[in-house]
């Protein structure tokens, strides 16, 4: 089942329940996921679903510190509550010591010297660990573990 489906049945079953906040956010990440279709010119696969996941997780917290700075709690709560549903849908995130691990595998593969490949590890890493690790943490630890070669 692809995530786009599961997102669908999700949203039937979130009617069903007469869940809101469920629906309602379901409801604005299809919408999202069709109009980046549109934009692109086809279908996304699950990780472009999971980029549109993110990008919506990303605009929520921005969202929560917005309203928490303006003292509007009543909003806060309703972003957290949609922030709990889009979070629901990205897979587990990994540890900093697995991050390492599939760092250093990925420098040993592409056989990378030292700083000035991280041009060849990044893109690649940032792929295989899509939607589980923020993109700040694995540049942080490629350019550690690049800097000691």
């Amino acid at each position: 089942m692809t995530l786009q489906e599961r997102l669908r049945d999700d949203l039937k079953r979130a009617l069903k329940q007469g869940d809101l906040i469920r629906s309602s956010t379901i409801r604005m990440l299809i919408a999202g996921i069709r109009n980046a279709e549109i934009d692109k010119g086809a279908t996304l696969d699950d990780a472009g679903v999971l980029g549109i996941i993110e990008k919506e997780i990303k605009r929520h917290r921005d969202s929560i510190e917005a309203f928490g700075k303006a003292n509007r709690q009543d909003l806060v709560s309703k972003e957290e509550a949609e922030l709990a549903v889009l979070q629901s849908y990205m897979p587990p995130r990994v540890s900093r010591e697995e991050i390492i691990e599939a760092a250093r595998r990925l420098i040993q593969e592409v056989g990378a010297r030292g700083p000035g490949d991280k041009g060849k590890v990044m893109p690649r890493l940032i792929a295989q660990l899509k939607g589980r690790a923020e993109g700040q943490e694995i540049n942080a630890i490629v350019t550690e573990l690049l800097a000691k070669l």
